[in-house]
């Protein structure tokens, strides 16, 4: 089976060594992705293409590991890309997915207005707030 790996903000793939060589040892492929940029300086969408990109290169069916931001990106693409269809089981280890506070002070620690991270606030109508779950939806496994 192949596994991709998505890294929370601030982060990058290598962020997942010991579980990647661990799912290696057991014959899974393993891709962990590193976003760009990784500050939330940019759209969920933008991220999303990104996560899109590295599910295409491993196959038809693969099982999608999110942690924190990686979460909440892989989930969009899931919900609003081609994700339902080619991802077989979503892990969220840390995924805020009814949004985080932290979001409203990375713009200001940043020094500018980032749709990324504007997009994690908990009273925004964005993408991912748009997304919340009421229920699990249908298609991959969920955790």
């Amino acid at each position: 089976m192949a596994v991709l790996l998505v890294h929370g903000i601030w982060d990058d793939g290598a962020r997942f060594d010991v579980m990647r060589r661990a799912l290696e040892r057991r014959g899974h492929t393993v891709r962990a992705i590193d976003l760009r940029p990784n500050d939330g300086s940019v759209s969920v969408e933008h991220m999303a293409e990104q996560v899109d990109a590295a599910a295409r290169a491993l196959g038809s069916a693969i099982d999608l590991v999110g942690f924190s931001m990686g979460a909440l990106v892989s989930r969009f693409w899931i919900q609003r890309g081609e994700g339902r269809a080619r991802v077989r089981r979503f892990v969220s280890i840390s995924g805020p997915h009814h949004g985080t506070a932290t979001a409203y002070a990375l713009p200001r620690a940043s020094g500018r207005c980032d749709r990324g991270a504007r997009s994690f606030a908990p009273s925004r109508a964005t993408p991912i707030r748009g997304a919340t779950w009421t229920c699990t939806p249908s298609g991959p496994r969920w955790t």
